[in-house]
């Protein structure tokens, strides 16, 4: 009996280590539970802060681009200038700047390889560039390859640059001008009357001592010059068909007798339609300079333009 007695005992013993060391309390376990959940609810509010906090520097940053491109609207005599940027991400690889010269107009349209913050990045490094030389030299072949010769030599490995500058000359309409790789812009002069200007050299940002050429033009009253990034031609729509050069001059001619803000948002227009919701793979820019007929009715500076 005795024997059996402290067996028996032992058992009992055995059972209540056991329960003592068995699996945690159902309300201990829903308290860790709770406190997990709270722990990832802080973390993800945290990244939304961080995220937050990377879209608000975003847009600041395109804020800035948007001034560097400024102003975007100008009359000065019988010329009107109006253009446009449409980022395909936050920040823009493209630019243009209107500069106000000694008698002069000065246009330049640009384009840094590749899309993004990289490119947005090199943007107002290029304007700058090509802003300052434009101040300091007259031929405009002059003033692209110092612009290049500065971006080879002083910036580590640069990228490469498609670039555009013309000086307009306010009396007589004169264009002289240097094309650096852009996809060559367009002077509309009558009813089927095309001037491409293509003359220049390579691309920014490749060979230090690159060689330039000037060409010359004519900007007729009532005439137009229609400069644009490649992102414009090669927007594409569901059937992957392309813009392409041929349908910009058709819109471009349709809206030729507007103003020069009507004649870059109707063809922008047009470019979304055809585009019918397709997200543009690139950015977007189109610039248009308009000479009027009528010097008179078109001699207000409607916006200072920056130096």
């Amino acid at each position: 009996m005795a024997t059996a007695a402290a067996r028996e005992g032992c058992l009992s013993a055995g059972a209540f280590e056991s329960n003592a060391s068995g699996p945690p309390d159902a309300a201990e376990e829903s308290n860790d539970d709770a406190q997990r959940v709270r722990d990832l609810q802080t973390e993800i509010a945290e990244l939304r802060r961080t995220q937050a906090g990377i879209y608000r520097s975003f847009f600041e940053a395109a804020q800035v681009q948007r001034r560097l491109c400024a102003p975007r609207e100008v009359r000065m005599g019988d010329f009107e200038i109006a253009g446009e940027i449409f980022p395909v991400r936050h920040l823009s690889g493209d630019f243009f700047k209107v500069i106000e010269l000694d008698g002069a107009l000065g246009v330049i349209v640009g384009d840094v390889a590749g899309k993004g913050l990289l490119a947005g990045i090199w943007m107002p490094h290029l304007v700058s560039l090509l802003h300052s030389n434009a101040l300091a030299y007259a031929n405009p072949a002059q003033v692209v390859a110092r612009a290049n010769r500065e971006l080879c030599t002083g910036c580590g490995q640069p990228p490469l640059v498609a670039a555009f500058f013309a000086r307009i000359d306010l009396r007589d309409g004169a264009v002289e001008y240097c094309n650096a790789g852009l996809p060559a812009p367009v002077i509309l002069h009558g009813e089927n009357r095309n001037i491409l200007l293509d003359t220049g050299g390579p691309m920014l940002g490749a060979l230090p001592d690159a060689k330039y050429q000037s060409g010359r033009a004519q900007l007729g009253p009532g005439g137009s010059l229609v400069a644009y990034s490649d992102g414009l031609t090669e927007c594409e729509n569901a059937r992957e068909e392309e813009f392409a050069m041929a349908r910009l001059l058709k819109a471009a001619r349709r809206f030729a007798q507007g103003s020069a803000s009507q004649m870059l948002f109707s063809t922008l227009g047009t470019v979304m339609d055809f585009a019918d919701g397709r997200a543009p793979a690139d950015d977007l820019t189109l610039l248009v300079v308009r000479r009027w007929a009528e010097t008179a009715a078109r001699s207000e500076l409607t916006e200072p333009l920056l130096q």
